[in-house]
Protein backbone atom coordinates (compact mmCIF):
# COMPACT_ATOMS: atom_id res chain seq x y z
CA UNK A 1 0.00 0.00 0.00
CA UNK A 2 0.95 3.47 -0.64
CA UNK A 3 -0.22 6.77 0.90
CA UNK A 4 -0.72 9.96 -1.68
CA UNK A 5 -2.18 13.42 -1.38
CA UNK A 6 -4.74 15.01 -3.81
CA UNK A 7 -4.03 18.93 -3.84
CA UNK A 8 -6.25 19.70 -1.52
CA UNK A 9 -4.39 17.64 1.06
CA UNK A 10 -6.69 14.29 1.20
CA UNK A 11 -5.11 11.07 1.26
CA UNK A 12 -6.18 8.69 -1.28
CA UNK A 13 -4.70 4.72 -1.52
CA UNK A 14 -2.94 3.32 -4.41
CA UNK A 15 -2.79 0.09 -5.23
CA UNK A 16 0.52 -1.12 -6.46
CA UNK A 17 -0.98 -5.32 -7.32
CA UNK A 18 -3.63 -3.92 -9.41
CA UNK A 19 -1.45 -5.00 -12.08
CA UNK A 20 -0.34 -8.63 -11.23
CA UNK A 21 0.17 -10.51 -13.65
CA UNK A 22 -0.27 -14.54 -13.63
CA UNK A 23 2.36 -16.42 -15.78
CA UNK A 24 3.16 -19.90 -16.81
CA UNK A 25 6.15 -20.60 -18.43
CA UNK A 26 8.57 -23.58 -19.99
CA UNK A 27 7.25 -27.29 -20.13
CA UNK A 28 4.13 -26.09 -17.38
CA UNK A 29 2.67 -23.64 -20.17
CA UNK A 30 3.18 -26.23 -22.70
CA UNK A 31 0.91 -28.46 -20.47
CA UNK A 32 -1.79 -26.29 -19.74
CA UNK A 33 -2.12 -25.07 -23.75
CA UNK A 34 -2.12 -29.20 -24.17
CA UNK A 35 -4.55 -30.05 -22.22
CA UNK A 36 -7.31 -27.11 -23.10
CA UNK A 37 -6.97 -28.46 -26.84
CA UNK A 38 -7.27 -31.71 -25.35
CA UNK A 39 -10.52 -30.41 -23.53
CA UNK A 40 -12.16 -29.20 -26.63
CA UNK A 41 -11.16 -32.02 -28.75
CA UNK A 42 -12.50 -34.63 -26.10
CA UNK A 43 -15.85 -32.91 -26.56
CA UNK A 44 -16.52 -33.30 -30.03
CA UNK A 45 -14.67 -36.75 -29.72
CA UNK A 46 -18.71 -38.73 -29.08
CA UNK A 47 -19.86 -37.03 -32.12
CA UNK A 48 -17.86 -38.44 -34.60
CA UNK A 49 -19.54 -40.79 -37.12
CA UNK A 50 -22.36 -42.75 -38.04
CA UNK A 51 -23.85 -43.43 -34.30
CA UNK A 52 -21.97 -39.94 -32.91
CA UNK A 53 -24.19 -38.28 -30.43
CA UNK A 54 -25.26 -34.83 -30.62
CA UNK A 55 -24.95 -31.55 -28.48
CA UNK A 56 -27.89 -29.56 -26.96
CA UNK A 57 -26.05 -26.05 -26.46
CA UNK A 58 -27.47 -23.03 -25.09
CA UNK A 59 -26.89 -19.38 -25.70
CA UNK A 60 -27.10 -16.66 -23.48
CA UNK A 61 -30.27 -15.29 -24.56
CA UNK A 62 -31.88 -18.83 -24.26
CA UNK A 63 -32.06 -20.04 -27.82
CA UNK A 64 -30.97 -23.78 -28.10
CA UNK A 65 -29.43 -25.32 -30.54
CA UNK A 66 -29.00 -29.23 -31.00
CA UNK A 67 -26.24 -30.00 -33.22
CA UNK A 68 -23.54 -32.89 -34.85
CA UNK A 69 -21.87 -30.43 -37.02
CA UNK A 70 -18.58 -29.74 -35.18
CA UNK A 71 -17.79 -26.28 -36.48
CA UNK A 72 -21.45 -25.31 -34.86
CA UNK A 73 -20.85 -26.69 -31.84
CA UNK A 74 -17.84 -24.48 -31.19
CA UNK A 75 -19.26 -21.69 -32.63
CA UNK A 76 -21.82 -21.61 -30.15
CA UNK A 77 -19.97 -22.90 -27.08
CA UNK A 78 -18.59 -20.06 -25.06
CA UNK A 79 -14.78 -20.26 -24.56
CA UNK A 80 -12.60 -18.51 -22.69
CA UNK A 81 -8.59 -20.11 -22.99
CA UNK A 82 -7.07 -18.96 -25.93
CA UNK A 83 -5.49 -22.42 -27.17
CA UNK A 84 -9.46 -23.61 -27.16
CA UNK A 85 -10.64 -20.75 -28.92
CA UNK A 86 -7.49 -21.65 -31.46
CA UNK A 87 -9.29 -24.69 -31.92
CA UNK A 88 -12.91 -23.30 -32.50
CA UNK A 89 -11.02 -21.61 -35.46
CA UNK A 90 -9.17 -24.99 -36.69
CA UNK A 91 -13.40 -25.93 -37.40
CA UNK A 92 -14.24 -23.00 -38.62
CA UNK A 93 -10.90 -23.01 -41.03
CA UNK A 94 -12.04 -26.13 -42.41
CA UNK A 95 -16.17 -25.60 -42.36
CA UNK A 96 -14.73 -22.42 -44.93
CA UNK A 97 -12.70 -24.10 -46.92
CA UNK A 98 -14.01 -27.83 -47.18
CA UNK A 99 -17.68 -27.61 -45.40
CA UNK A 100 -17.19 -31.18 -44.15
CA UNK A 101 -15.43 -32.72 -41.29
CA UNK A 102 -14.73 -30.12 -39.28
CA UNK A 103 -14.99 -32.46 -36.20
CA UNK A 104 -12.43 -34.72 -37.60
CA UNK A 105 -9.99 -32.06 -37.89
CA UNK A 106 -10.19 -31.20 -33.96
CA UNK A 107 -10.62 -34.71 -32.76
CA UNK A 108 -7.10 -35.25 -34.64
CA UNK A 109 -5.44 -32.32 -33.17
CA UNK A 110 -6.65 -33.39 -29.98
CA UNK A 111 -4.99 -36.95 -30.70
CA UNK A 112 -1.70 -34.84 -32.02
CA UNK A 113 -1.47 -33.12 -28.38
CA UNK A 114 -2.15 -35.68 -26.62
CA UNK A 115 0.67 -37.81 -27.74
CA UNK A 116 3.02 -34.98 -28.22
CA UNK A 117 2.56 -34.56 -24.28
CA UNK A 118 4.01 -38.08 -24.07
CA UNK A 119 7.25 -36.73 -26.02
CA UNK A 120 7.58 -33.56 -23.88
CA UNK A 121 7.54 -35.63 -20.72
CA UNK A 122 10.67 -37.97 -22.05
CA UNK A 123 12.03 -34.44 -22.34
CA UNK A 124 12.13 -34.20 -26.35
CA UNK A 125 11.93 -30.35 -27.18
CA UNK A 126 8.94 -29.15 -28.66
CA UNK A 127 10.54 -27.71 -31.73
CA UNK A 128 11.63 -31.08 -32.44
CA UNK A 129 8.34 -32.35 -31.82
CA UNK A 130 6.69 -29.81 -34.66
CA UNK A 131 9.44 -30.68 -37.04
CA UNK A 132 8.42 -34.42 -36.96
CA UNK A 133 4.66 -33.68 -37.20
CA UNK A 134 5.66 -31.30 -40.59
CA UNK A 135 7.79 -34.57 -41.73
CA UNK A 136 4.54 -37.21 -40.78
CA UNK A 137 1.86 -34.87 -42.27
CA UNK A 138 3.83 -34.35 -45.71
CA UNK A 139 3.83 -38.30 -45.72
CA UNK A 140 0.67 -38.61 -44.68
CA UNK A 141 -0.60 -36.38 -47.67
CA UNK A 142 1.28 -37.85 -50.06
CA UNK A 143 0.18 -41.41 -48.90
CA UNK A 144 -3.35 -39.96 -49.54
CA UNK A 145 -2.74 -38.93 -52.88
CA UNK A 146 -1.56 -42.30 -53.65
CA UNK A 147 -4.53 -44.40 -52.08
CA UNK A 148 -7.18 -42.49 -53.59
CA UNK A 149 -9.11 -42.84 -56.65
CA UNK A 150 -10.84 -41.16 -58.92
CA UNK A 151 -14.07 -41.65 -60.39
CA UNK A 152 -16.24 -40.67 -63.37
CA UNK A 153 -19.69 -38.69 -63.43
CA UNK A 154 -21.54 -36.43 -65.53
CA UNK A 155 -24.98 -34.95 -65.46
CA UNK A 156 -26.34 -38.45 -66.51
CA UNK A 157 -24.69 -40.65 -64.06
CA UNK A 158 -24.93 -38.83 -60.48
CA UNK A 159 -24.76 -42.14 -58.41
CA UNK A 160 -21.06 -41.45 -57.29
CA UNK A 161 -21.71 -37.96 -56.25
CA UNK A 162 -25.07 -38.86 -54.44
CA UNK A 163 -22.98 -42.09 -52.39
CA UNK A 164 -20.36 -39.54 -51.53
CA UNK A 165 -22.96 -36.84 -49.91
CA UNK A 166 -24.55 -40.28 -48.09
CA UNK A 167 -21.66 -40.68 -46.56
CA UNK A 168 -21.97 -37.51 -45.23
CA UNK A 169 -25.44 -37.14 -44.11
CA UNK A 170 -24.64 -40.65 -42.73
CA UNK A 171 -23.49 -39.48 -39.49
CA UNK A 172 -26.11 -36.58 -38.92
CA UNK A 173 -29.26 -36.63 -37.41
CA UNK A 174 -31.07 -37.30 -40.85
CA UNK A 175 -29.59 -40.17 -41.78
CA UNK A 176 -32.73 -42.32 -42.40
CA UNK A 177 -33.51 -40.01 -45.28
CA UNK A 178 -29.88 -39.81 -46.20
CA UNK A 179 -31.01 -41.13 -49.60
CA UNK A 180 -33.44 -38.48 -50.70
CA UNK A 181 -31.43 -35.17 -49.58
CA UNK A 182 -28.11 -36.81 -50.83
CA UNK A 183 -30.15 -36.61 -54.27
CA UNK A 184 -31.67 -33.35 -53.97
CA UNK A 185 -28.36 -31.98 -52.61
CA UNK A 186 -26.64 -33.46 -55.72
CA UNK A 187 -29.22 -32.46 -58.02
CA UNK A 188 -29.27 -28.85 -56.62
CA UNK A 189 -25.35 -28.50 -57.21
CA UNK A 190 -25.26 -29.58 -60.50
CA UNK A 191 -28.16 -27.29 -61.67
CA UNK A 192 -26.18 -24.29 -60.54
CA UNK A 193 -22.65 -26.12 -61.73
CA UNK A 194 -20.28 -24.97 -64.27
CA UNK A 195 -18.87 -27.92 -65.04
CA UNK A 196 -16.45 -26.64 -67.43
CA UNK A 197 -14.71 -24.30 -65.80
CA UNK A 198 -15.08 -26.84 -62.87
CA UNK A 199 -17.00 -24.31 -60.62
CA UNK A 200 -20.06 -24.58 -58.21
CA UNK A 201 -21.38 -21.15 -57.11
CA UNK A 202 -23.17 -21.85 -53.71
CA UNK A 203 -24.97 -18.62 -53.60
CA UNK A 204 -27.05 -19.24 -56.16
CA UNK A 205 -28.81 -22.41 -54.05
CA UNK A 206 -31.24 -21.03 -51.29
CA UNK A 207 -32.35 -23.19 -48.60
CA UNK A 208 -35.19 -22.27 -46.88
CA UNK A 209 -37.31 -24.16 -43.90
CA UNK A 210 -40.83 -24.24 -42.72
CA UNK A 211 -41.66 -26.15 -39.80
CA UNK A 212 -44.96 -28.84 -40.40
CA UNK A 213 -44.56 -32.03 -42.75
CA UNK A 214 -42.12 -34.92 -42.52
CA UNK A 215 -38.48 -34.89 -43.31
CA UNK A 216 -39.14 -37.24 -46.39
CA UNK A 217 -41.20 -34.00 -47.54
CA UNK A 218 -38.54 -32.16 -48.12
CA UNK A 219 -38.10 -31.45 -51.97
CA UNK A 220 -36.01 -29.63 -54.58
CA UNK A 221 -37.62 -26.41 -56.76
CA UNK A 222 -35.82 -25.42 -59.63
CA UNK A 223 -36.59 -21.96 -58.94
CA UNK A 224 -37.15 -19.47 -55.84
CA UNK A 225 -39.13 -19.52 -53.02
CA UNK A 226 -40.09 -16.92 -51.25
CA UNK A 227 -41.97 -16.71 -47.62
CA UNK A 228 -44.62 -13.87 -48.85
CA UNK A 229 -47.76 -13.88 -50.17
CA UNK A 230 -50.23 -11.69 -52.92
CA UNK A 231 -50.68 -8.60 -51.63
CA UNK A 232 -54.09 -8.89 -52.17
CA UNK A 233 -56.29 -11.67 -50.96
CA UNK A 234 -58.25 -11.40 -53.84
CA UNK A 235 -55.25 -11.35 -56.46
CA UNK A 236 -54.83 -14.40 -58.41
CA UNK A 237 -52.66 -17.11 -56.95
CA UNK A 238 -51.76 -18.77 -60.56
CA UNK A 239 -49.73 -16.52 -62.95
CA UNK A 240 -48.60 -18.23 -66.01
CA UNK A 241 -45.93 -17.24 -68.64
CA UNK A 242 -45.89 -14.44 -65.36
CA UNK A 243 -43.61 -11.11 -67.24
CA UNK A 244 -42.43 -9.89 -63.15
CA UNK A 245 -41.42 -6.12 -63.04
CA UNK A 246 -38.76 -6.36 -59.82
CA UNK A 247 -38.90 -2.77 -57.81
CA UNK A 248 -37.04 -1.09 -55.44
CA UNK A 249 -39.27 1.98 -55.34
CA UNK A 250 -42.45 1.88 -52.91
CA UNK A 251 -45.59 1.73 -54.62
CA UNK A 252 -47.03 4.84 -53.07
CA UNK A 253 -47.89 8.30 -54.40
CA UNK A 254 -45.22 11.09 -52.55
CA UNK A 255 -45.55 11.69 -49.26
CA UNK A 256 -45.08 15.22 -47.88
CA UNK A 257 -42.27 16.28 -46.53
CA UNK A 258 -42.21 16.59 -42.80
CA UNK A 259 -41.26 20.75 -43.49
CA UNK A 260 -44.66 21.45 -45.27
CA UNK A 261 -48.12 21.07 -44.43
CA UNK A 262 -51.26 20.13 -46.59
CA UNK A 263 -53.97 22.46 -45.34
CA UNK A 264 -57.09 20.76 -45.94
CA UNK A 265 -59.79 22.75 -44.61
CA UNK A 266 -62.89 21.97 -47.08
CA UNK A 267 -64.61 18.21 -48.60
CA UNK A 268 -63.38 19.43 -51.82
CA UNK A 269 -60.06 20.43 -51.06
CA UNK A 270 -59.58 16.51 -49.90
CA UNK A 271 -61.61 15.53 -52.65
CA UNK A 272 -58.79 17.22 -54.77
CA UNK A 273 -55.97 15.50 -53.20
CA UNK A 274 -57.45 12.51 -53.40
CA UNK A 275 -58.04 12.43 -57.06
CA UNK A 276 -54.67 14.11 -57.38
CA UNK A 277 -53.08 10.87 -55.24
CA UNK A 278 -55.57 8.37 -57.34
CA UNK A 279 -54.13 9.69 -60.95
CA UNK A 280 -50.47 10.04 -59.55
CA UNK A 281 -50.70 6.53 -58.64
CA UNK A 282 -52.71 4.89 -61.82
CA UNK A 283 -49.88 6.61 -63.77
CA UNK A 284 -47.36 3.77 -61.87
CA UNK A 285 -49.94 1.10 -62.77
CA UNK A 286 -49.99 2.32 -66.02
CA UNK A 287 -45.92 2.38 -66.18
CA UNK A 288 -45.94 -0.89 -65.00
CA UNK A 289 -48.52 -2.23 -67.66
CA UNK A 290 -46.86 -0.50 -70.34
CA UNK A 291 -44.22 -2.45 -69.99
CA UNK A 292 -45.92 -5.61 -70.50
CA UNK A 293 -45.83 -6.83 -66.14
CA UNK A 294 -47.98 -9.17 -65.18
CA UNK A 295 -46.55 -9.38 -61.46
CA UNK A 296 -44.66 -6.70 -59.40
CA UNK A 297 -42.66 -7.85 -56.90
CA UNK A 298 -41.36 -4.49 -54.83
CA UNK A 299 -38.81 -4.04 -51.99
CA UNK A 300 -41.28 -1.94 -49.96
CA UNK A 301 -44.70 -1.52 -49.03
CA UNK A 302 -48.21 -0.23 -49.95
CA UNK A 303 -51.21 0.56 -47.96
CA UNK A 304 -54.25 -0.20 -48.34
CA UNK A 305 -55.80 2.23 -50.70
CA UNK A 306 -52.94 1.45 -53.51
CA UNK A 307 -53.67 -2.29 -52.64
CA UNK A 308 -56.70 -2.08 -53.59
CA UNK A 309 -56.07 -0.28 -56.57
CA UNK A 310 -53.96 -2.44 -57.76
CA UNK A 311 -56.40 -5.29 -57.30
CA UNK A 312 -59.02 -3.12 -59.50
CA UNK A 313 -56.21 -2.66 -61.97
CA UNK A 314 -55.52 -6.41 -62.40
CA UNK A 315 -51.97 -5.99 -61.17
CA UNK A 316 -50.98 -8.99 -58.74
CA UNK A 317 -48.14 -7.90 -56.37
CA UNK A 318 -46.15 -9.13 -53.92
CA UNK A 319 -44.59 -6.71 -51.34
CA UNK A 320 -42.08 -6.49 -48.31
CA UNK A 321 -39.69 -8.67 -50.85
CA UNK A 322 -35.77 -8.99 -49.27
CA UNK A 323 -32.78 -7.18 -50.79
CA UNK A 324 -31.15 -10.70 -51.35
CA UNK A 325 -34.06 -12.82 -52.35
CA UNK A 326 -35.01 -10.07 -54.99
CA UNK A 327 -31.49 -10.43 -56.60
CA UNK A 328 -31.89 -14.06 -56.42
CA UNK A 329 -35.32 -13.66 -58.30
CA UNK A 330 -33.70 -11.07 -60.76
CA UNK A 331 -30.71 -13.56 -61.22
CA UNK A 332 -33.45 -16.86 -61.74
CA UNK A 333 -35.75 -14.72 -63.88
CA UNK A 334 -33.01 -12.73 -66.08
CA UNK A 335 -34.94 -9.42 -64.98
CA UNK A 336 -33.25 -5.77 -63.49
CA UNK A 337 -33.99 -4.76 -60.55
CA UNK A 338 -35.68 -1.61 -61.68
CA UNK A 339 -35.47 1.48 -59.00
CA UNK A 340 -37.33 4.21 -60.46
CA UNK A 341 -40.56 3.38 -62.41
CA UNK A 342 -39.63 5.92 -65.34
CA UNK A 343 -36.79 3.32 -66.30
CA UNK A 344 -39.58 0.38 -66.81
CA UNK A 345 -39.28 -1.27 -70.03
CA UNK A 346 -40.42 -4.76 -71.18
CA UNK A 347 -36.86 -5.85 -71.70
CA UNK A 348 -35.95 -5.29 -67.85
CA UNK A 349 -39.02 -7.76 -67.19
CA UNK A 350 -38.23 -11.22 -65.64
CA UNK A 351 -39.92 -14.08 -67.09
CA UNK A 352 -41.18 -17.36 -65.51
CA UNK A 353 -43.45 -19.92 -66.60
CA UNK A 354 -45.56 -20.72 -63.14
CA UNK A 355 -45.42 -18.15 -60.08
CA UNK A 356 -47.85 -20.19 -58.12
CA UNK A 357 -49.37 -19.70 -54.20
CA UNK A 358 -49.10 -22.30 -51.83
CA UNK A 359 -51.00 -23.00 -48.76
CA UNK A 360 -49.34 -25.12 -46.37
CA UNK A 361 -51.68 -27.24 -43.67
CA UNK A 362 -54.55 -26.09 -41.71
CA UNK A 363 -52.40 -22.66 -40.84
CA UNK A 364 -52.67 -19.51 -43.04
CA UNK A 365 -49.01 -20.14 -43.68
CA UNK A 366 -48.28 -19.44 -47.66
CA UNK A 367 -45.13 -19.16 -49.94
CA UNK A 368 -44.99 -17.95 -53.30
CA UNK A 369 -43.30 -20.34 -55.79
CA UNK A 370 -41.62 -18.88 -59.15
CA UNK A 371 -40.85 -22.17 -61.26
CA UNK A 372 -39.75 -22.76 -64.65
CA UNK A 373 -37.46 -19.54 -65.00
CA UNK A 374 -35.97 -18.00 -68.12
CA UNK A 375 -32.38 -18.96 -66.57
CA UNK A 376 -32.69 -21.87 -64.10
CA UNK A 377 -29.48 -21.17 -62.23
CA UNK A 378 -30.83 -20.49 -59.17
CA UNK A 379 -32.72 -23.22 -57.09
CA UNK A 380 -34.48 -23.84 -53.77
CA UNK A 381 -34.17 -26.59 -51.37
CA UNK A 382 -37.34 -26.51 -49.06
CA UNK A 383 -37.19 -28.49 -45.68
CA UNK A 384 -40.07 -29.69 -43.94
CA UNK A 385 -39.41 -31.00 -40.42
CA UNK A 386 -41.44 -31.68 -37.22
CA UNK A 387 -40.19 -28.34 -35.67
CA UNK A 388 -37.63 -25.67 -35.72
CA UNK A 389 -34.65 -27.49 -34.69
CA UNK A 390 -35.17 -30.38 -36.82
CA UNK A 391 -35.23 -28.07 -39.64
CA UNK A 392 -32.28 -25.78 -38.53
CA UNK A 393 -30.55 -29.08 -38.01
CA UNK A 394 -31.49 -30.44 -41.75
CA UNK A 395 -30.15 -27.18 -43.06
CA UNK A 396 -26.43 -27.26 -41.57
CA UNK A 397 -26.37 -30.91 -42.73
CA UNK A 398 -27.41 -30.09 -46.15
CA UNK A 399 -24.85 -27.23 -46.15
CA UNK A 400 -22.41 -30.30 -45.72
CA UNK A 401 -23.39 -32.48 -48.29
CA UNK A 402 -23.73 -29.24 -50.85
CA UNK A 403 -19.99 -28.50 -50.07
CA UNK A 404 -18.44 -32.28 -50.63
CA UNK A 405 -20.72 -31.96 -53.99
CA UNK A 406 -19.03 -29.02 -54.98
CA UNK A 407 -15.63 -30.05 -53.38
CA UNK A 408 -16.20 -33.09 -56.01
CA UNK A 409 -17.09 -31.50 -58.92
CA UNK A 410 -14.03 -29.30 -58.08
CA UNK A 411 -11.62 -32.37 -57.88
CA UNK A 412 -13.25 -35.55 -58.25
CA UNK A 413 -10.98 -37.49 -56.24
CA UNK A 414 -12.03 -39.87 -52.84
CA UNK A 415 -10.38 -41.84 -50.38
CA UNK A 416 -12.54 -44.47 -48.61
CA UNK A 417 -13.92 -43.38 -45.15
CA UNK A 418 -14.86 -45.65 -41.98
CA UNK A 419 -11.40 -44.68 -40.51
CA UNK A 420 -9.66 -46.43 -43.36
CA UNK A 421 -8.18 -43.74 -44.83
CA UNK A 422 -6.22 -42.82 -41.46
CA UNK A 423 -5.38 -46.26 -41.07
CA UNK A 424 -3.69 -46.18 -44.19
CA UNK A 425 -1.90 -43.28 -43.52
CA UNK A 426 -0.99 -44.73 -40.11
CA UNK A 427 1.02 -47.68 -41.35
CA UNK A 428 2.65 -45.82 -43.98
CA UNK A 429 3.80 -43.23 -41.61
CA UNK A 430 5.02 -46.18 -39.15
CA UNK A 431 6.75 -47.43 -41.80
CA UNK A 432 8.75 -44.20 -43.00
CA UNK A 433 9.47 -43.43 -39.24
CA UNK A 434 12.30 -45.94 -39.23
CA UNK A 435 14.09 -43.71 -42.01
CA UNK A 436 14.16 -40.75 -40.39
CA UNK A 437 17.25 -40.52 -38.03
CA UNK A 438 17.14 -38.69 -34.75
CA UNK A 439 14.71 -37.46 -31.92
CA UNK A 440 11.98 -36.82 -34.93
CA UNK A 441 11.43 -40.19 -35.18
CA UNK A 442 9.71 -40.57 -32.26
CA UNK A 443 7.55 -37.73 -32.99
CA UNK A 444 6.94 -39.22 -36.45
CA UNK A 445 5.89 -43.02 -34.33
CA UNK A 446 3.49 -40.75 -32.44
CA UNK A 447 1.92 -38.82 -35.41
CA UNK A 448 0.90 -42.62 -36.26
CA UNK A 449 -0.59 -43.60 -33.31
CA UNK A 450 -2.45 -40.24 -33.02
CA UNK A 451 -3.96 -40.97 -36.85
CA UNK A 452 -5.62 -43.63 -35.19
CA UNK A 453 -7.29 -41.65 -32.68
CA UNK A 454 -10.31 -41.22 -35.53
CA UNK A 455 -11.14 -44.71 -36.04
CA UNK A 456 -10.92 -45.52 -32.94
CA UNK A 457 -13.00 -42.78 -31.71
CA UNK A 458 -15.42 -43.89 -34.56
CA UNK A 459 -15.27 -47.50 -33.02
CA UNK A 460 -15.72 -46.37 -29.82
CA UNK A 461 -19.15 -44.56 -30.47
CA UNK A 462 -19.96 -46.96 -32.88
CA UNK A 463 -20.28 -49.51 -29.42
CA UNK A 464 -17.54 -51.82 -30.37
CA UNK A 465 -14.55 -52.71 -28.42
CA UNK A 466 -12.11 -49.51 -29.85
CA UNK A 467 -8.85 -51.18 -29.45
CA UNK A 468 -10.03 -55.05 -30.26
CA UNK A 469 -11.50 -53.65 -33.68
CA UNK A 470 -8.91 -51.14 -34.48
CA UNK A 471 -5.90 -53.85 -34.14
CA UNK A 472 -8.00 -56.19 -36.03
CA UNK A 473 -9.00 -53.87 -38.59
CA UNK A 474 -5.16 -53.09 -38.45
CA UNK A 475 -3.84 -56.65 -38.99
CA UNK A 476 -6.18 -56.85 -42.24
CA UNK A 477 -4.49 -54.19 -43.94
CA UNK A 478 -1.13 -54.85 -43.51
CA UNK A 479 -1.98 -58.81 -44.27
CA UNK A 480 -4.21 -58.10 -47.60
CA UNK A 481 -2.30 -54.45 -48.18
CA UNK A 482 -5.86 -53.48 -49.05
CA UNK A 483 -6.08 -49.86 -47.94
CA UNK A 484 -9.80 -49.98 -47.98
CA UNK A 485 -11.13 -51.43 -45.02
CA UNK A 486 -11.92 -49.58 -41.77
CA UNK A 487 -14.28 -49.54 -39.02
CA UNK A 488 -17.62 -51.16 -39.66
CA UNK A 489 -19.92 -48.79 -37.69
CA UNK A 490 -23.15 -49.44 -39.16
CA UNK A 491 -22.59 -53.59 -38.33
CA UNK A 492 -23.10 -54.11 -42.26
CA UNK A 493 -20.82 -57.36 -41.80
CA UNK A 494 -18.24 -56.30 -43.90
CA UNK A 495 -14.51 -53.97 -43.38
CA UNK A 496 -14.40 -53.44 -46.99
CA UNK A 497 -15.38 -49.75 -46.98
CA UNK A 498 -15.63 -49.63 -50.89
CA UNK A 499 -18.35 -52.45 -50.87
CA UNK A 500 -20.33 -50.44 -48.19
CA UNK A 501 -19.80 -47.26 -50.12
CA UNK A 502 -18.55 -45.27 -47.72
CA UNK A 503 -16.23 -42.19 -49.69
CA UNK A 504 -14.98 -38.77 -48.33
CA UNK A 505 -13.39 -36.51 -50.77
CA UNK A 506 -9.54 -36.40 -51.07
CA UNK A 507 -9.00 -32.55 -50.56
CA UNK A 508 -11.21 -32.76 -47.51
CA UNK A 509 -9.20 -35.32 -45.80
CA UNK A 510 -5.89 -33.72 -46.62
CA UNK A 511 -6.71 -30.64 -45.56
CA UNK A 512 -7.88 -31.95 -42.08
CA UNK A 513 -4.43 -33.49 -41.69
CA UNK A 514 -2.63 -30.53 -42.82
CA UNK A 515 -4.79 -28.26 -40.50
CA UNK A 516 -4.60 -30.15 -38.09
CA UNK A 517 -0.94 -30.33 -37.88
CA UNK A 518 -0.17 -26.51 -38.59
CA UNK A 519 -2.04 -25.60 -35.03
CA UNK A 520 -0.77 -28.27 -32.83
CA UNK A 521 2.88 -26.88 -34.36
CA UNK A 522 1.65 -23.66 -33.42
CA UNK A 523 0.64 -24.35 -29.68
CA UNK A 524 3.97 -26.67 -29.56
CA UNK A 525 5.75 -23.25 -29.83
CA UNK A 526 4.52 -21.69 -27.10
CA UNK A 527 6.39 -21.65 -23.88
CA UNK A 528 5.58 -18.63 -22.11
CA UNK A 529 1.80 -17.52 -21.10
CA UNK A 530 1.10 -14.35 -20.06
CA UNK A 531 -2.34 -13.22 -18.86
CA UNK A 532 -3.68 -10.33 -17.18
CA UNK A 533 -5.13 -10.54 -13.51
CA UNK A 534 -8.38 -11.80 -12.72
CA UNK A 535 -9.49 -8.53 -10.42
Amino acid sequence: MALAFDEFGRPFIILREQEKKSRIRGLDAQKANIAAGKAVARILRTSLGPKGMDKMLQSPDGDVTITNDGATILEQMDVDNQIAKLMVELSRSQDYEIGDGTTGVVVMAGALLEQAEKLLERGIHPIRVAEGYEMASKIAFEHLERISQKFEFSADNIEPLVQTCMTTLSSKIVNRCKRALAEIAVKAVLAVADLERKDVNLDLIKVEGKVGGKLEDTELIYGIVVDKDMSHPQMPKRIEDAKIAILTCPFEPPKPKTKHKVDIDTVEKFQTLREQEQKYFDEMVQKCKGAGATLVICQWGFDDEANHLLMNRNLPAVRWVGGVELELIAIATGGRIVPRFQELSPEKLGKAGLVREKSFGTTKDRMLYIEQCANSRAVTIFIRGGNKMMIEETKRSLHDALCVARNLIRNNSIVYGGGSAEISCSIAVETAADRHPGVEQYAIRSFADALDAVPLALAENSGLPPIDTLTAVKAQQVKESNPHCGIDCNDVGTNDMKEQNVFETLIGKQQQILLATQVVKMILKIDDVISPSEY
